[in-house]
C-alpha cells in the first residue's frame, strides 16, 4: 500500500518542510488542493446533508503547478499529486504545458488528479457555463492526451478548435503521466474506467468502495484496458484502518498522523517509525469485475 500526505490538512507555512521530511521518511506522495478562484458567495456542497460549502471563501489558494515545481526542486523521490485540479476551467494548452513542465523537472514524479469541480460560482466567475462542464472536461482530457502523445495535433471540437500544432517536450512517461479521476458520480466512474489510471473518490467510505470499484473494473475490461486501477482515499492513520482500506481495494491512503499542524512533523516521524514499514508491505486487494 502507498502512503501519502494531503497538504490541505496542514498550515501552508509547513508545506515545504513537511514535504522535505515526508521525502526523507519514505512517504510515497504529497497531494495539493486546487481552485482557480474562490467566490465570496458560494452555495451548495458536495457532502450530502451539508448546508454550507466545505471551504471558507478566504482560504489561501496557490498555483498548484508552480508550488509543486518548487517542492520538486527540494526533494528526490516523493511524488506530487493534485487533489484535484479543475481541468475544465482551463484551455488544454495551459493544462498540458503545466503538467508536462512539472513532470519533466521532477523526473516523472507527477500524479495528475483531476475533477469536474463542484463549485458552480467558480465557473460563473470565469465566464463558463457550468452546464457544459462534463463535455468540456471530456474534451480537455482528450486534447491533453493527444498533445502528450502525438507528434502533430489538429482538433476541431465543441469547445476547442485549432489547426496543426506541435507540443514539445513530451512527458517522461509514455503515453502520459498518471491520470487520477476525482469524483463519485456516474461521469467520474466512466472517466476512471475509460481514460483514467486511478480513481479518487470524494464522498465514499471504505466499505462503499468495492461496489463502484468492481463497476469501474468491468467498464475497463469492456474497453480493453488491462492496467490495474489505483484507488486513492483519505482517512485515519491507524494500522487496522489502513489494512481495512487495502482490503477494500484502496491502493494509496492519504493519512493525517497528527492532531494539529504544530504536531505534524513529529506525527509524521512517529507514523514512519511505527506504521509505514508494516503497511507499505501490506497487499492491496485489486478490484475485479
Amino acid at each position: 500500500m502507498k502512503i501519502g500526505i494531503s497538504l490541505g490538512q496542514l498550515n501552508p507555512s509547513l508545506w515545504a518542510e513537511a514535504t522535505r521530511e515526508a521525502d526523507r521518511l519514505g512517504y510515497e506522495s504529497v497531494w495539493m488542493p486546487e481552485h482557480l478562484v474562490i467566490p465570496v458567495a458560494m452555495t451548495g456542497s458536495p457532502h450530502e446533508g451539508a448546508e454550507h460549502p466545505p471551504i471558507p471563501s478566504n482560504v489561501p489558494v496557490y498555483d498548484v503547478f508552480s508550488y509543486l515545481g518548487f517542492l520538486a526542486g527540494q526533494t528526490e523521490q516523493i511524488h506530487f499529486g493534485t487533489q484535484v485540479y479543475n481541468i475544465g476551467l482551463r484551455h488544454p494548452f495551459v493544462v498540458a504545458r503545466a503538467v508536462t513542465t512539472l513532470d519533466v523537472v521532477s523526473g516523472g514524479r507527477v500524479e495528475f488528479g483531476i475533477g469536474a469541480s463542484w463549485l458552480q460560482a467558480e465557473w460563473e466567475a470565469v465566464g463558463l457555463d457550468v452546464r457544459t462542464r462534463g463535455r468540456r472536461v471530456d474534451e480537455t482530457i482528450e486534447v491533453c492526451q493527444r498533445l502528450w502523445s502525438e507528434e502533430v495535433v489538429e482538433h476541431h471540437g465543441e469547445f476547442f478548435d485549432f489547426g496543426p500544432v506541435m507540443f514539445e517536450p513530451k512527458p517522461t512517461h509514455a503515453p502520459w503521466p498518471s491520470l487520477h479521476i476525482g469524483g463519485d458520480g456516474p461521469a467520474a466512474i466512466r472517466r476512471a474506467a475509460t481514460v483514467g489510471d486511478g480513481w479518487i473518490p470524494m464522498n465514499h467510505s471504505p466499505d462503499e468502495i468495492p461496489a463502484d470499484a468492481r463497476k469501474i473494473a468491468q467498464l475497463r475490461q469492456d474497453a480493453g484496458r488491462t492496467n490495474p486501477l489505483e484507488i486513492t482515499l483519505g482517512g485515519g492513520a491507524e494500522l487496522d484502518d489502513l489494512r481495512h482500506r487495502a482490503d477494500q481495494g484502496v491502493g494509496r491512503a492519504l493519512v493525517k498522523p497528527w492532531r494539529s499542524s504544530k504536531d505534524a512533523l513529529e506525527g509524521m516521524r512517529r507514523f514512519a517509525d511505527e506504521v509505514l514499514p508494516i503497511i507499505s508491505e501490506y497487499p492491496v486487494t485489486l478490484p475485479t469485475p
